[in-house]
């Protein structure tokens, strides 16, 4: 003969059931069970136990051994089931994965859903289940370049434990240029938004002239510091670097990250730093200018300012780019580094691992 588990309830046991059991709001399936338990604890029998609650005499026996077993946790969730018989075999799913992996459709250059539905003889929407349940998405695509630095795990580190841990005493400036920045006049007006219509510029423009911007961002307190000039060269790179001495303190060191640029590293510019010895220079990898910080700057002038905007000539671009920073400079931001240079070297690394015939 079976013999039913005894139930020996702890206090706090007993006042949890006692509530499921009489609160309204408590779902019914918990409220028979903490009733089952309750009788079983005070030594009534499962048929008797079944008769008073209506209930089946399987239903009083599991619920009576899953609490022995679970305690409160066994009665207040179902236990997982199987659920049921899966349609698709794993080899179609292994199938589907290797050819969006390894294989391109016949006068395409990717798989759509349709596509390889109709190559292995499954619906589409069997297809874009496998592939979200992969996490693939043949349709995206991103766009990147490699650095072939030798120098780029020291650079990459230098700049990156700047930011993370900037000395004391001093001031941590990226510096860069956005050069030819151009006046585009679209050919007809702008469209304004307006209700189920987005903004609208037509692809025709006019070129009226180009601006170069030079820009510092201090990695403190998210300010920056501008010039404007027609032209790029290590002469107006010096003019520029004169303004930043004028404005930070002559008590601070100036740890200085930007590219490398030829206009940064010409015997006059050279000698200019050397004859300010406060200035301390980090320079980012070669094709690398992501590590920047001042880049993420630009991006926000450019899709706020610059991208959706029309300049009949370069004097309407310089007012905009001055409008623009003298908002921003009202209340600025500071953009922080959150990724540390392990992290980075490790998915380049990866990346390096993908390139057919790489070496590095």
């Amino acid at each position: 003969m079976r013999v039913a588990p005894s139930i020996v309830l702890s206090e706090g046991e007993k006042s949890q059931l006692l509530c499921w059991s009489r609160g309204r709001s408590t779902p019914q399936r918990v409220v028979l069970r903490s009733k089952i338990v309750l009788m079983a604890a005070d030594g009534t029998q499962n048929h008797e136990i079944a008769e008073r609650l209506h209930a089946r005499p399987k239903t009083v026996t599991l619920w009576r051994s899953r609490f022995s077993v679970h305690r409160l946790d066994g009665i207040l969730k179902d236990a997982p089931r199987p659920g049921r018989k899966p349609r698709i075999s794993e080899q179609e799913i292994d199938r589907v994965v290797d050819l969006t992996l390894h294989t391109k459709p016949r006068g395409a250059t990717h798989w759509s859903a349709r596509t390889l539905a109709k190559e292995v003889g499954l619906s589409h929407m069997t297809v874009q289940r496998i592939w979200n349940a992969h996490r693939l998405q043949p349709h995206r695509e991103r766009s990147f370049k490699l650095s072939n630095d030798p120098e780029f795990n020291e650079r990459v580190r230098d700049v990156v434990g700047l930011y993370m841990d900037p000395p004391d005493k001093a001031v941590v400036i990226c510096v860069d240029e956005k050069p030819g920045i151009m006046a585009l006049d679209r050919s007809q007006t702008i469209l304004p938004l307006r209700p189920d219509m987005p903004a609208s510029r037509s692809w025709e423009y006019e070129r009226n002239g180009k601006i170069d911007l030079f820009a510092a961002l201090s990695i403190l307190d998210g300010t920056v510091v501008t010039q404007l000039h027609r032209r790029h060269r290590h002469q107006e790179f010096l003019i520029f670097l004169r303004e930043i001495d004028g404005k930070v303190p002559e008590e601070l060191d100036v740890h200085m990250v930007l590219d490398n640029l030829g206009t940064h590293s010409t015997p006059d510019v050279e000698r200019w730093f050397k004859r300010h010895p406060r200035f301390k220079l980090h320079f980012t990898p070669t094709d690398a200018s992501w590590l920047n910080m001042v880049e993420s700057w630009f991006s926000q002038l450019a899709e706020k300012q610059i991208r959706r905007n029309s300049f009949p000539h370069t004097r309407a671009l310089i007012k905009a780019i001055k409008e623009f920073v003298a908002e921003y400079q009202k209340n600025p931001r500071p953009f922080v580094w959150t990724v540390d240079a392990d992290e980075i070297l490790r998915k380049v690394a990866r990346l390096r691992r993908l390139q057919p015939g790489s070496q590095r």
